[in-house]
């Protein structure tokens, strides 16, 4: 029965770390102000735009 304590405290532990991830991505993601975060969008569509556009041989 022993194992089972290790394998429920590696559980925990797992799950407090994922908590950890997630709460730091949401915090990063709230520093950034709607008028950042639009122009960043279009910022990255427009990279995408030009490097999705393939030369034409003629």
């Amino acid at each position: 029965m022993r194992w089972w304590k290790i394998v429920g405290l590696a559980s925990v532990v797992g799950v407090a770390a994922t908590g950890v991830v997630i709460a730091r991505a949401e915090r990063r993601r709230r520093a950034y102000t709607p008028d950042q975060i639009r122009t960043r969008l279009r910022d990255r569509h427009a990279e995408a735009t030009v490097l999705g556009q393939r030369p034409t041989d003629q």
